[in-house]
């Protein structure tokens, strides 16, 4: 996984920032759907690697809870996180044991599950 993710952050758009992410979705059955960030000139509308991979899955027919990792890599080489905004979709569209997988470059992975890193998650339930 560790290679795929790295071959992927060539396919960043990150003019701005030049901080590329690149995310790996596994499902359940073993699908895998691919994501990088993409920016633009007022960088609110671009998309996360992470956010750009599971709207990818749901595109393809799957459906919230069909994850069963995430996989995800900085361009810096470091360990990073699903920022928050990824973490609030990740909470609606995963398990809560869901495996969150950060790669480093030098093979360091840091896992985590949707729980752990969502620990109090606002949900559809908030909403009523």
């Amino acid at each position: 996984m560790k290679d795929k993710l790295e071959r992927l952050l060539n396919n960043c758009y990150a003019p701005i920032s030049h901080f590329g992410v690149s995310s790996v979705i596994v499902t359940k059955d073993g699908k895998e759907f691919l994501g990088v960030n993409v920016e633009d000139a007022s960088t609110r509308a671009g998309t996360c690697a992470e956010r750009s991979a599971l709207f990818s899955m749901i595109t393809a027919g799957y459906k919230p809870k069909d994850v069963k990792e995430i996989n995800i890599m900085l361009s810096s080489g470091e360990i990073g996180t699903p920022c928050f905004v990824c973490r609030q979709m990740i909470s609606e569209l995963c398990d809560t044991d869901t495996k969150v997988n950060c790669y480093a470059k030098d093979g360091e992975i840091k896992a985590f599950t949707v729980e752990e890193l969502c620990p109090y998650p606002f949900g559809e339930k908030d909403l009523k």
